[in-house]
């Protein structure tokens, strides 16, 4: 299963936060409940420049076998106790397209499904195409946000510049393949995605929503 976690964290702990980006990856590595895991900051996602980041909430997105105790272990009582708020999504993959660091994650177990579902995108960006894609990502923002069918969206992202990506929750799959393959801003950016060659690495997976707890919107 795979579990997605985002905190609003207190300004009084953004050194924990930093600290603790740099530091969980060995505690999740000795963990035998975790697969791939990835420590995310965020931001706004409306240029996916440094000006978009929010330093009060952090993520993580992890490959578990049991939720439960990944939900009691050290790393996420940390966060938790340095949080103001708590969103939790407990999601199973449906697809799953391209690379994210040279893995592919996320293996489809999810058929036939109805409900919600969660997007996640993650690409590398060519250093010498940073400009480009920035200039050309205001227009699929302004696109997205009014998207029949999405209930929020923010960005996420590894580092401040090259490595950024979306993290969005749809009512249906109808509605998320609706903005994918039928919002005129989205298809000129795979278009020019093509053209320019701007991603060293890319990936596109959706999700079944198992559950979800607190709210991203706090």
């Amino acid at each position: 299963m795979i579990v997605a976690y985002f905190w609003k964290i207190k300004p009084s702990t953004i050194p924990f936060a930093l600290v603790a980006m740099a530091m969980d990856r060995f505690v999740l590595r000795s963990s035998s409940n975790v697969g791939f895991f990835k420590s995310l900051g965020t931001g706004k996602g409306e240029t996916f420049t440094p000006s978009d980041a929010n330093v009060l909430r952090w993520g993580l997105i992890a490959q578990v076998n049991d939720v439960e105790a990944f939900d009691n272990s050290f790393v996420i009582r940390q966060w938790r106790k340095n949080s103001l708020n708590e969103f939790r999504a407990v999601i199973e993959p449906i697809s799953s397209h391209g690379k994210w660091s040279k893995q592919e994650p996320f293996s489809p177990t999810v058929k036939n499904w109805d409900g919600q579902v969660i997007a996640i995108t993650r690409a590398r960006i060519v250093w010498l195409q940073n400009f480009r894609f920035w200039r050309a990502v205001p227009p699929v923002t302004a696109s997205l946000k009014a998207a029949p069918g999405l209930i929020t969206a923010i960005g996420i992202g590894e580092a401040p510049i090259g490595l950024q990506g979306t993290f969005s929750i749809w009512e249906s799959p109808a509605a998320l393949r609706s903005f994918a393959y039928g919002a005129q801003a989205h298809a000129q950016a795979i278009a020019a995605t093509v053209i320019y060659k701007w991603y060293s690495e890319e990936l596109f997976a959706r999700f079944a929503v198992r559950d979800l707890r607190g709210s991203l919107n706090d």
